[in-house]
């Protein structure tokens, strides 16, 4: 019987329990504190990895998009079916971009010079995902970004090689078509019929873009042709630029291809 007392009495006055315990609370603490921190910047870490995986793919996608809608304007196919996957936004034909070029042409008959114009309205087949649009508009595909302006992620099939200089007008005429929420949607665009529009002895070209994607045309028409900028209207987001530095007198192509796209 004694025996037992002083067990028991052993057990209450061991200070393992306690020991474990604190150890126990101590390994918690630490617990908590990680996923606290995991919380508060892993999440949006993964969050902010995630969003731009999507935004990527959505590039790729436009790019694909590109190539397979100017085998049409380049009469390599009469029609195009291409797959895009959506993250939650949304993919639409639409917009009211246009384009303008005037050649200053020089008339032999009666020796002077002379201002021919083409206008075509453009417009786009656009996704967009958070605060970031992705379109393809006149051949090329551009990427504009909430707070960093807009890039260009294929190049448009502009030319100008040997004296002759070559510009596409592709529109999609027809009112906003478009689907939103998440999976695949599929892209269909049907050529109709193209024009071509040409003009011999040019001394001078100015093109006129109303786009949401001006800035890029700008730089593009800058670098790639040597256009340079004779005004800029950021409120209507409006460029027009001009070259009229040729070393000789060149022809100028625009082809005019309407596609009809729908989004379903």
């Amino acid at each position: 019987m004694k025996q037992i007392s002083k067990n028991i009495e052993e057990i209450l006055n061991s200070e393992k329990g306690v020991s474990e315990v604190v150890d126990f609370m101590i390994i918690l603490g630490i617990m908590l504190i990680a996923i606290s921190i995991i919380t508060l910047f892993g999440l949006p870490t993964l969050t902010d990895i995630q969003d731009n995986g999507h935004t990527e793919n959505i590039k790729q996608s436009h790019i694909v998009l590109s190539d397979n809608i100017n085998k049409i304007v380049f009469s390599n196919a009469p029609s195009q079916s291409v797959e895009l996957k959506m993250y939650g936004g949304g993919v639409w034909v639409m917009g009211d971009s246009s384009m303008n070029v005037t050649v200053q042409t020089w008339n032999s008959s009666n020796n002077s010079l002379e201002n021919e114009s083409f206008t075509r309205q453009l417009r786009e087949i656009r996704s967009e995902f958070e605060t970031t649009v992705i379109s393809y508009e006149n051949t090329g595909a551009w990427a504009r970004y909430d707070n960093r302006g807009t890039v260009m992620i294929k190049e448009p099939m502009f030319t100008f090689s040997n004296n002759v200089m070559f510009i596409p007008a592709v529109t999609f005429p027809g009112g906003t078509k478009g689907l939103s929420g998440e999976g695949l949607i599929r892209v269909v665009a049907d050529g109709g019929t193209p024009s071509l529009f040409s003009y011999s002895n040019v001394s001078a070209v100015d093109i006129k873009i109303v786009s949401n994607y001006y800035e890029g045309w700008e730089k593009y028409l800058n670098e790639s042709f040597d256009m340079y900028l004779v005004s800029k209207d950021d409120t209507n987001t409006t460029i027009l630029m001009r070259n009229d530095n040729f070393s000789e007198n060149i022809d100028v192509h625009i082809k005019y291809s309407p596609i009809t796209a729908t989004v379903e």
